[in-house]
């Protein structure tokens, strides 16, 4: 009789759900997904695999017959012991499993990458398994592989897998705190982190920056962080890289001056922000934004402009 306590084998379920397979369907990567998994990946616009990162040169799916064929006989299996096995799934096991993974040493950082797609698409795809990631600790857990990791503390750029990790990171972090648990962000007074913080906006990837952008004017939502927002605000090279990234691409740009938008709600800051040259920067970008003919983005600037004039 097989144990009714046996949970679902790993190779049966979904990499992206977690849930057991109930429309298998293969990537052109060799990798398996739910049929409804990958869709809602690929409609959001990826054009990867989940698991393996690679680029899809084909993004259509094709059944995977043996995998059904094997699952439907082991749930009849099942039936037949008297025994239900898709009951015993534990959703929350999974996702503690997934979180041991990610604090493991022993995982490499390209694994780890893979891991957290898994978190931004079962997010994405879920309200309740975002919930659950919050419920789990995930926040604190990715806010101290981000800036608590000693390479972030370094004062050159880092390495390629690394950079690559905090991207992912920080983006699983943005989807997160959308739900809340903003008070795990004072975890970034610490000296250490705020040190990491700081290097990661100097010398971090573009996509880098523009989620520290993202996460400061985050911060300037609440007043559980109006301490630590006010500590970042005063950092000048905080200031300084802001007013630089003007002058960059629409997407940095638009993160830039949103964040530093944020940053003139404090008086005291927007004397530094004046001093360290603003309104130079937003005429920049204003003009660059009417030669691009982005009209919310021409509104923004002036909007900004008109309050500090």
């Amino acid at each position: 009789m097989k144990d009714p306590e046996m949970g679902v084998p790993h190779l049966f379920r979904c990499p992206i759900s977690l849930d057991l397979f109930t429309d298998p369907v293969t990537l052109c990567t060799g990798q398996t997904y739910d049929r409804s998994s990958i869709e809602k990946w690929l409609a959001a616009g990826n054009l990867t695999c989940p698991v393996t990162m690679q680029r899809l040169h084909d993004p259509s799916v094709v059944p995977n017959h043996t995998l059904r064929h094997l699952i439907e006989q082991w749930l009849q299996l099942g039936h037949e012991a008297g025994t239900n096995h898709v009951r015993t799934i534990d959703p929350d096991h999974c996702l503690i499993a997934l979180r041991h993974s990610l604090e493991s040493p022993e995982s490499t950082l390209p694994d780890k990458v893979r891991m957290l797609g898994r978190v931004r698409v079962m997010s994405a795809e879920s309200p309740s398994k975002c919930a659950a990631f919050l419920r789990l600790g995930f926040l604190p857990m990715l806010l101290e592989l981000i800036f608590g990791n000693a390479e972030s503390r370094a004062t050159s750029a880092p390495s390629p897998d690394h950079a690559h990790f905090i991207d992912q990171a920080l983006s699983c972090t943005l989807i997160l705190l959308d739900l809340g648990g903003l008070q795990c962000l004072n975890m970034l007074k610490e000296q250490s982190k705020l040190a990491s913080f700081l290097v990661l906006f100097e010398h971090g990837t573009v996509t880098t920056k523009i989620s520290l952008c993202r996460l400061v004017e985050t911060m300037s939502s609440s007043f559980e962080t109006k301490e630590l927002f006010t500590t970042l605000g005063h950092r000048l090279q905080i200031i300084r890289g802001m007013i630089l990234l003007l002058h960059q691409d629409p997407e940095v740009s638009e993160a830039a001056i949103k964040a530093i938008s944020s940053l003139c709600s404090l008086e005291s800051i927007r004397e530094i922000l004046l001093r360290e040259g603003l309104i130079n920067g937003l005429l920049a970008y204003i003009s660059h934004a009417k030669t691009q003919e982005r009209a919310p983005a021409v509104h923004l600037g002036m909007r900004l402009l008109e309050r500090l004039l």
